[in-house]
């Protein structure tokens, strides 16, 4: 499973990447404005950091006008991955997309049905919101496993990003699920080394180096 982080922070994001676990980066519009800075200038700076796929989300609405935003973005670099939330209007855009080989991300995905029917419609990878779900009472992460095993029902190409990460929980069920990449902030990647037990031995093994005479 991939490692995606979601963030549009250069300093997290360098930190991910010399530790070897950033495979690719997600961001939002919200993501984008606690920056302060333009988008094509964030966009650019994740470039030169990141080989590997970069989300840049559409604020379109009408078909013709995502696929005029996205051909615009998609031309930034090529490793952009334009996200397109899911509707009708959405998944139209991305019908033409496929085809002019533009890679897309389908948003804001929350149940199996939609899933499948972004892959169908030809999306690069489809991203099911999985603490938005655990927000309202239903179990997020059920919703991955069920979209896993009907992608390989009908062996669809698309790619699942589970999205929405709250927890290393969630990290752990995604890869156990088989998903194919996780997103996750920063907090929650750094949370993933963290055990009480780790932490005692580091303390035993430290306090023993000491009592080794010198």
């Amino acid at each position: 499973m991939k490692i995606f982080l979601d963030t549009a922070n250069i300093v997290e994001i360098k930190k991910a990447v010399d530790m070897g676990l950033c495979d690719g980066i997600t961001t939002n519009p919200t993501l984008m404005a606690k920056e302060g800075k333009s988008f094509k200038q964030i966009v650019n700076e994740i470039c030169k950091i990141v080989d590997g796929p970069i989300s840049a989300e559409s604020i379109s609405e009408k078909a013709e006008d995502i696929v005029r935003e996205a051909r615009r973005l998609s031309k930034i670099h090529k490793n952009i991955v334009v996200k397109i939330p899911i509707t009708q209007e959405g998944l139209k855009a991305v019908n033409r997309l496929s085809k002019e080989g533009v890679n897309t991300n389908v948003t804001l995905v929350f149940s199996p049905q939609q899933a499948y029917l972004a892959a169908k419609a030809g999306a690069t990878y489809v991203s099911p919101f999985v603490g938005r779900l655990d927000d309202i009472g239903e179990n997020g992460m059920a919703i991955v496993k069920c979209i896993m095993e009907i992608f390989k029902n009908y062996n669809f190409k698309t790619k699942v990003i589970v999205a929405s990460i709250r927890n290393a929980e969630h990290v752990r069920l995604a890869a156990l699920y088989g998903a194919d990449i996780a997103t996750v902030p920063y907090k929650v990647l750094e949370g993933m080394f963290k055990h009480k037990l780790t932490d005692i031995g580091i303390k035993k093994f430290l306090d023993d180096y000491r009592k080794i005479p010198k």
